[in-house]
């Protein structure tokens, strides 16, 4: 306070220097207060010394990480098919509409579980591909319901300690077989290598994905975790690639313009209602020139209409509806013959230009929408229009299998540091990688290892050194990181976005091999250590390696975690020697919960 001529009371000055130490002392009280809680979360895991350092990617001499010994319990044996972001017991908290319930909505950090999920009572190795396709152990996926549903079409059969896959399916009852040789005489592209990667939407047990596998097709196989009781967990016994996830409010985890076929055989996805939403994240993930296949309701209504209970006039109708959306949206029908209709995605951009007409539905999507958004992004009811400057991206443009598979591809230029160069050398270090890991790891090449994920990929150049051998690998590509899935797609090789910090869409012990090159590296400011090593551990089968390709700052934190899981751990050298970065080889031990007998 000042008196009337502008000079402050003494007392001013006083209360100025108690002010000034009291504030200093409460501040300094609270960056101790928090600086406690952010450390106690790490001395959850005390460090210990080490007797050497190593080089940091940034030249600094650093103590690696090293903590206590530490064990993990296990969960409780209704854990045994446990997926934590699509979790049954969880299903109530979220709207029924649009069967939004079904897509991805992981637990908070509270409620994740910290313990090692169990195999089934009787558990076994998996039978070996490729005679998996046909046949897999009941106690490996020992869900009855399925079995009783649909054994009259013939998607499986129980007889003694197997479950049987004759290759029926609702469309096919003729087998599977049938059924796509009829496809290719309606797409030839299917017979020369044009068709590479395909989706199919509802896929039952994969029986269709199976049967494309043999004809050099590689098939995404999706299915909800819903009433049909682990349609992906039967595909993935089975050595068929396959994903849990559904076409709901959200867009797939999968860049635009990727797979150059999808399907959907009685999927019973309502393809013309909500604005047609569906429709349009079909037309989004499929490139131009690919092609959209439908059987059942309501392709073939003028025969089919009686067993579908409903009448021809509505059948007709839903018809005329879905071949006039797919017509606004750029499809044109390319052929059709009994039970099975085909579209394809026009790749003329004279049809897409119509869109620009505000008063036409659906409308074409703003410059606001990234057309390559897919994790967690929602369903808009508007089409993606493919980049009229990318001309290679098409179909018909595109190298044929295989050759594309090591042809640069002009997407590739669109990542941030992209070029043909960039993506030759990346080829050629990973044929260099491949090969060493095949000496540190003798059954990769062989048939025990079918089910291969690579946690962290740039161009898949894993996926592409092995694909001679009899194994498949889903790419995933982080969701923080630079998209370049969409060149993964583009060289014929299939995968997903995700994020390391949640659970992954699939069922337990579904994998044979892990792989990651410096994924705690690259993640573990985000996502904490041992998270993502339980959900290795959950999506590993038993007998299963993990191939960890690490910095040295990690590679010994990793080990003693690994063991807690009842892993075993070997560090080895990488294939250039250097002492940065090291390779830790592991296998998941086979155990069996206390619970079971």
């Amino acid at each position: 306070m000042k008196h009337k001529d502008g000079k402050p009371h003494q007392s001013d000055k006083s209360s100025w220097k108690v002010t000034v130490p009291l504030t200093v002392v409460v501040l300094c009280g609270l960056f101790f207060y928090l600086g406690g809680i952010f450390c106690s979360e790490r001395e959850r895991y005390v460090a210990e010394p080490v007797n050497k350092a190593v080089d940091t990617p940034t030249g600094t001499a650093t103590v690696p990480v090293q903590i206590k010994a530490v064990s993990f319990p296990e969960c409780s044996a209704e854990y045994q098919d446990y997926t934590p972001c699509t979790d049954p017991k969880r299903w109530h908290k979220y709207g029924r509409h649009r069967l939004a319930f079904l897509e991805r909505h992981c637990p908070p950090s509270f409620e994740r579980q910290e313990c090692l999920v169990p195999p089934p009572d009787g558990y076994k190795s998996p039978i070996r591909w490729p005679k998996s396709k046909d046949e897999c152990w009941y106690r490996n996926v020992p869900y009855d319901w399925i079995n009783k549903q649909k054994s009259n079409q013939h998607w499986l059969k129980k007889e003694g300690e197997k479950f049987l896959f004759p290759g029926g399916g609702t469309m096919f009852p003729n087998g599977v077989g049938a059924y796509v040789d009829l496809m290719q005489d309606l797409i030839p592209q299917m017979k020369d290598g044009t068709i590479r990667t395909a989706i199919d939407t509802g896929c039952g047990v994969a029986s269709w994905g199976g049967d494309l596998l043999d004809r050099g097709i590689l098939t995404v196989s999706l299915a909800p975790r819903d009433n049909h009781q682990a349609q992906v967990q039967f595909a993935l016994e089975r050595g068929i690639p396959a994903i849990l996830g559904i076409i709901s409010t959200q867009r797939l985890p999968f860049p635009s313009n990727s797979f150059d076929m999808a399907h959907c055989s009685r999927c019973l996805i309502p393809w013309t209602e909500f604005g047609g939403v569906y429709l349009l994240e079909v037309h989004r993930i499929l490139r131009p020139g690919g092609f959209w296949v439908l059987s059942g309701p309501p392709v073939n209504y003028q025969r089919r209409w009686r067993g579908w209970n409903t009448t021809i006039e509505e059948q007709k109708s839903d018809y005329d509806k879905l071949q006039e959306l797919l017509t606004s949206m750029c499809f044109k029908l390319f052929n059709k013959k009994d039970d099975i209709a085909v579209w394809q995605k026009l790749s003329d951009n004279s049809c897409y230009k119509k869109l620009d007409n505000p008063d036409n539905y659906p409308s074409k999507c703003d410059d606001g929408t990234e057309p390559d958004s897919a994790w967690y992004t929602p369903l808009r009811p508007c089409v993606v229009v493919p980049n009229p400057a990318a001309k290679k991206v098409k179909l018909d443009a595109l190298p044929k299998w295989p050759e594309r598979l090591h042809t640069a591809p002009e997407r590739v230029s669109d990542v941030r540091g992209g070029s043909a160069g960039s993506f030759k050398h990346d080829d050629g270090k990973w044929k260099a990688r491949a090969k060493h890991y095949k000496k540190l790891l003798p059954a990769l090449g062989t048939d025990k290892i079918r089910n291969v994920m690579d946690m962290n990929t740039l161009y898949g150049g894993f996926a592409a050194a092995v694909v001679d051998d009899p194994l498949w690998v889903m790419n995933v590509v982080s969701s923080y990181a630079p998209n370049t899935l969409s060149v993964v797609y583009d060289r014929g090789l299939i995968g997903t976005i995700h994020d390391w910090c949640e659970a992954f869409s699939t069922y337990p012990r579904t994998y044979d091999l892990l792989h990651l090159d410096g994924l705690f590296s690259a993640e573990s400011h985000r996502c904490e250590m041992k998270y993502v090593l339980l959900e290795m551990d959950r999506i590993l089968r038993p007998n299963g390696y993990a191939i960890i390709r690490e910095s040295s700052y990690f590679v010994d934190t990793i080990a003693t975690m690994a063991k807690g899981m009842r892993w075993s751990c070997r560090k080895e050298e990488t294939e250039y020697g250097v002492e940065k970065e090291k390779i830790l080889i592991c296998q998941k031990k086979l155990w069996y919960s206390k619970q079971n007998s």
